[in-house]
């Protein structure tokens, strides 16, 4: 199931089990993963990934949440074409247009979507 074709995922979540757990599943298929606890963070190390292909992001965090993250992104001309999939316990207000993943997150869905949208940007 890995993609040599998207390398860098942004993992942005504020429990550490589960961002450790998304993490390390997507290392050991292969991809380069970036970590942050919230928005804030996760705009920071966007500054410093190489070629950011993909972020998985919580919508309830402290500090910017999931929302204010993908409003910041849709105003950076780098960012804004960024496939964003929302990764949330909450059933209703995930943004439009956005792939969702339901929390508690079953890994192997999580893994189709994630090879689905990097092989599309090849």
């Amino acid at each position: 199931m890995t993609s040599t074709r998207c390398l860098a995922v942004l993992v942005v979540e504020d429990d550490p089990d589960i961002r450790d757990a998304v993490a390390t599943e997507l290392e050991l298929e292969g991809f380069h993963v970036f970590r942050a606890e919230n928005g804030a963070r996760a705009l920071e190390v966007l500054k410093t990934m190489p070629h950011p292909s993909l972020i998985l992001a919580d919508l309830m965090m402290p500090v910017m949440d999931g929302w204010q993250l993908i409003r910041a992104l849709s105003q950076d001309d780098r960012l804004a074409t960024l496939p964003v999939v929302v990764v949330s316990a909450i059933d209703q207000g995930s943004p439009e247009g956005f792939r969702r993943v339901k929390k508690p997150i079953e890994l192997d869905d999580l893994m189709k979507i994630v090879s689905e949208l990097c092989d599309r940007r090849t």
